[in-house]
C-alpha cells in the first residue's frame, strides 16, 4: 500500500505505535504533549518494531468533549513534520477534521485514520484530495455518549459489516479508490464488553469485505472488565488479543506496547505460517 513517500508491507501483519499528543487520552493524556517527548516516544517505538506512527490531537475515549479544528491542528501539525523530517516516519494521522487531514498531509503524513469513517462535513473530499489511504472505523454514537447503554438489533459482526461495507461503496462513489481503503471495527466505540467480544470472536468474517483490517484494542476497558485490571496492568491482556486478532486476520494492530505486540505478532503469524519464508533468529543462549 502507497503511503505518500512509503510504501508499506502487507502481506503480514504490522504494529502501528499509538501517540496521543492530548492532555486527556484514557490511558496516555499528557504524556508526550511536549513536542521533544512526542519525538523520543516514536523513536522508541520505530526502534521495537513499529511500522506506523499513529498521531492523535483529539481524545476519543467514552465521555471525550470535541475539539476546534485549530486546537487539533495546532497540536497535530508541529508532531507529523517532526516526525517525518526527523525520524523518516510514516505517520498515520488519527482525525475527523478535514483541515487537519489536509494540513498533515502537506507536511508529508502517510495515513489518514478516522473513527468517524469520513462522515464528517467535508472530510470525504479532503481525504480524496490528499492521496493518502485512509482507514474507515465503525462506531456507534459519538464519544460524549457512545457508551450510553448500547444495542444492535442484529448481531454485532453483521451490524459492523454492514456498515463498513455501505460506507465503503459511499467511498467508492465519490471517487475514493477503494485500494486506498482499510477498515477498523471499532472495539469500544458504542459496544458493551459482551459485544467486543463477540465481535473478535467473529471478526474474521469481515475478511469478506476485501480490504485490510486494522484493530485497536490496546488497554480499552474491556481488558480490565474482564481481567479486573487498571489500566497500567493490561498488557498481557492485550497481548492475547493481539494473536487472536491476527489470527483472525487483522494486518495492522494499533497498540501502546510496541515491542511486546511486535513478539506476540510475530510468534502469531509464524504459527499461522509454520514458519515458512520467514527469517528466523537464532537464540543467543542456548
Amino acid at each position: 500500500m502507497r503511503c505518500g513517500r512509503h510504501v508499506l508491507d502487507l502481506s503480514f501483519p504490522r504494529v502501528m505505535g499509538i501517540l496521543n499528543v492530548t492532555p486527556d487520552s484514557f490511558s496516555d493524556g499528557g504524556r508526550h504533549v511536549a513536542l521533544d517527548d512526542a519525538l523520543r516516544h516514536a523513536e522508541r517505538m520505530l526502534a521495537e518494531g513499529a511500522a506506523i506512527i499513529d498521531v492523535g490531537g483529539e481524545s476519543t475515549r467514552p465521555g471525550a468533549e470535541p475539539l476546534s479544528a485549530q486546537e487539533e491542528l495546532d497540536r497535530v501539525a508541529p508532531v507529523v513534520e517532526a516526525l517525518v523530517r526527523e525520524l523518516d516516519a510514516l505517520v498515520s494521522v488519527d482525525t475527523s477534521c478535514s483541515l487537519v487531514m489536509r494540513e498533515s498531509s502537506a507536511l508529508g503524513a502517510g495515513m489518514i485514520n478516522d473513527v468517524r469513517a469520513l462522515e464528517r462535513e467535508d472530510a470525504l473530499m479532503a481525504a480524496i484530495g490528499s492521496g493518502l489511504p485512509v482507514c474507515l472505523m465503525h462506531r456507534q454514537g459519538e464519544p460524549q455518549d457512545m457508551q450510553h447503554s448500547p444495542s444492535y438489533d442484529q448481531p454485532v459482526e453483521v451490524a459492523v459489516a454492514d456498515y463498513l461495507a455501505q460506507r465503503v461503496a459511499e467511498c467508492e462513489a465519490a471517487g475514493l479508490r477503494r485500494s486506498r481503503l482499510l477498515l477498523d471495527p471499532g472495539f469500544g466505540f458504542g459496544k458493551t464488553v459482551e459485544h467486543n467480544l463477540r465481535l473478535l470472536k467473529y471478526m474474521g468474517a469481515l475478511q469478506s469485505l476485501g480490504l485490510p483490517l486494522l484493530v485497536g484494542m490496546s488497554r480499552k476497558s474491556m481488558i480490565g472488565k474482564v481481567l479486573g485490571r487498571p489500566v497500567e496492568e493490561r498488557l498481557a491482556g492485550g497481548l492475547a488479543l493481539s494473536a487472536m486478532a491476527v489470527e483472525r486476520g487483522a494486518k495492522i494492530l494499533r497498540v501502546h506496547d510496541v515491542g511486546p505486540t511486535v513478539d506476540a505478532v510475530n510468534m502469531a503469524w509464524a504459527v499461522l505460517q509454520e514458519g515458512c519464508d520467514m527469517p528466523l533468529n537464532e537464540e543467543k543462549h542456548s
